[in-house]
């Protein structure tokens, strides 16, 4: 097999909304009850897959879930007098961020030689508890060659599992085998800790992963009651870097000794407070960038705009590309709309290092699937959403046909 990585963005659905259900999230929750831009937002998203095509030569998507969530509704028994927030869950359009749609393991970490998936039960949070039966059956379609992927069900729901959002790894090259953190928290202040300890280890007991080649980390209390809800907001990994804020885990040099002592030719790149704050590097979602390896070798951060914004992040980002280091490149992406509640483009993808010819194809983006896709938003997704619009049957007729239009579009109806 030829093995790489492929990024696999989530099309942000066309019911994008504002309605800040998501406890620990400084940016959702600072913009609760804004209007939200449904078009512009799924057109970020997809200009930024755009660039990663034409940079990395692989780029993949998944789909926006069926929304309004019929059979949630009927569960809540809304009848007009509940909270607007159980009102607003069977909308949520939050599985755009599909580095919590899954665990992915590939096949060089595996003890039977296959790429594993294990969905997200993301049970910390009704918006996104719904997702994971629809998820599931997504990925089975797009990674359904028996020979290469192993489907596994979700970890049981008394350990929250947030998916690859808590979950890094590190190796001499992509099709290498490598070594597989996964970081969770522990409840200790006013917002939840998403990832459970035991999630991790189950997975990694059922990917079938070497236990010497497997490491287990506790992220920092203090980074998640300042709004680093996943690690993702305060380290990313890529091959042998790992980019990390001084203050992402709770103990911070035994980290990086467990990780070395699994991976001696472990690089870190490590972002002092000094330079930039925790609060600063949340606030920009420094860490919640997309680190890959270009086809030359070097690496490339992508960063949200806001990140070239701040003076602290662009001076630091500048300092290191000048500094010779592993980093070679920072180069920001517009995805506002996403970031306003609170995903960046690490948020937006999930990594899969796979064979490429191993994938359904429909799932594979090309310039002239790009152009496709663009049409349908541009046409089809509502420009505007406010959150008193939602549960409307107008709003609702929208939304469900432009999904289908998109599904018909890329010969997907199966997805239903």
């Amino acid at each position: 097999m030829s093995l790489t990585e492929i990024n696999f963005d989530g099309i942000v659905g066309p019911s994008h909304n504002y309605a800040g259900l998501s406890l620990g999230n400084i940016a959702s929750a600072s913009h609760k009850g804004d209007p939200s831009y449904p078009r512009a937002a799924a057109l970020q998203g997809l200009e930024k897959m755009r660039g990663n095509l034409a940079r990395l030569g692989h780029q993949g998507f998944l789909l926006p879930l069926p929304r309004p969530n019929r059979s949630l509704e009927g569960r809540l028994a809304l009848d007009g007098s509940e909270d607007p927030a159980l009102r607003a869950a069977p909308w949520s359009a939050s599985s755009m961020w599909t580095a919590n749609a899954a665990t992915v393991s590939p096949a060089p970490d595996t003890k039977d030689g296959k790429c594993h998936l294990t969905p997200a039960n993301l049970v910390t949070m009704l918006h996104r508890g719904q997702e994971w039966i629809d998820t599931a059956r997504m990925l089975r379609i797009a990674f359904s060659d028996k020979d290469h992927f192993v489907h596994h069900v979700i970890v049981p729901e008394s350990f929250g599992d947030e998916g690859a959002a808590n979950h890094m790894r590190l190796c001499e090259g992509h099709g290498h085998a490598g070594v597989e953190v996964f970081v969770y928290g522990k409840p200790r202040g006013k917002f939840p800790a998403r990832q459970h300890e035991q999630a991790g280890r189950l997975i990694a007991r059922s990917h079938g992963l070497d236990p010497a080649r497997t490491v287990f980390i506790e992220q920092n209390p203090a980074a998640i009651e300042a709004g680093a809800f996943h690690n993702d907001v305060v380290s990313v990994a890529n091959e042998r870097v790992l980019f990390t804020h001084e203050e992402a885990f709770a103990d911070q040099q035994g980290a990086y000794d467990a990780i070395r002592s699994a991976f001696p030719a472990l690089e870190v790149v490590e972002v002092p407070r000094g330079s930039v704050s925790l609060e600063e590097a949340i606030r920009t979602y420094l860490f919640n960038a997309q680190l890959v390896t270009q086809p030359d070798g070097s690496m490339a951060l992508i960063v949200p705009e806001e990140c070239r914004e701040s003076v602290a992040v662009w001076g630091y980002c500048q300092r290191m590309m000048a500094s010779n280091g592993p980093i070679r490149e920072v180069i920001p992406v517009d995805v506002r709309q996403s970031m306003a509640n609170g995903g960046g483009p690490a948020c937006l993808r999930l990594r899969v290092v796979c064979d490429p010819a191993t994938v359904d194809p429909r799932f594979l983006l090309s310039e002239a699937k790009a152009d496709t896709i663009g049409g349908i938003l541009s046409h089809y997704w509502p420009e505007q959403i406010d959150p008193a619009d939602l549960g409307s049957d107008s709003l609702a007729n929208t939304v469900i046909a432009a999904r289908s239009a998109l599904l018909a579009a890329l010969d997907l109806g199966e997805i239903g």
